[in-house]
């Protein structure tokens, strides 16, 4: 019984998914906050469609984006010569894909409490918009960034519906934890499910009292 692999696995799937959506998350968000377009609705309910999809639904849009035959599919395997389908990639994509609107909807309400006055005041006292982006914005944000961050990355982790359907369950390939339990289980290997349920539980719970804590030490500061 080799436990390690999807352990690993899922921890290096969740941390590049979470490092993408919180570049997308961050940018995207304070674009939408900060700028009036057009489409933006639209735009907008396009990224937080899929906290609402169901994963088998999600998961086949995926398959039918990037498989052999979609039109994503058909791009990388002409530039490329190869497929993404059943790969860690895939894995990665359907993590990322699931975490977004977590990740967006937190960076949205926390630069939506940011105090304008403070960003124009920087402003006048000569500094560019990059500067106030990163020296006023973000740490101001830094609240909320940080919830989106642990919320994505936790959905990272217990992603499978999505996964199961671009990326499959391909033991030491693409076996995240939540689809070796879920084949532990069905397999009948209850002592297999009973440890990685564990371990997930143990590794959420730290993660998110850890936050809490240094929520309520900012608060108290």
């Amino acid at each position: 019984m080799n436990i390690s692999e999807p352990i690993l696995l899922s921890l290096k799937v969740a941390s590049i998914s979470t490092f993408i959506t919180l570049l997308l998350g961050v940018g995207l968000s304070y674009l939408f906050t900060k700028h009036n377009f057009k489409l933006k609705d639209a735009l907008e309910s396009i990224i937080i469609l899929p906290m609402v999809l169901p994963p088998s639904v999600l998961g086949y849009m995926l398959l039918k984006f990037f498989g052999k035959k979609g039109p994503m599919g058909i791009f990388i395997e002409n530039m490329f010569g190869t497929s993404i389908i059943f790969t860690p990639v895939a894995a990665c994509i359907a993590a990322t894909v699931v975490s977004l609107p977590l990740m967006y909807q937190n960076c949205k309400s926390a630069f939506m409490g940011v105090d304008e006055n403070l960003e124009n005041a920087a402003r006048t006292l000569g500094a560019t918009e990059w500067k106030v982006f990163f020296k006023v914005t973000v740490p101001l944000a830094l609240p909320g960034i940080l919830s989106g961050i642990v919320l994505s990355f936790a959905r990272a982790i217990g992603e499978f519906g999505a996964t199961l359907m671009i990326a499959g369950n391909i033991p030491g390939k693409t076996q995240t934890i939540p689809t070796a339990i879920y084949y532990a289980v069905e397999a009948g290997d209850t002592h297999k499910a009973n440890i990685l349920m564990g371990i997930v539980l143990t590794f959420s719970f730290i993660v998110i009292f850890a936050l809490n804590k240094w929520m309520k030490t900012r608060r108290i500061k």
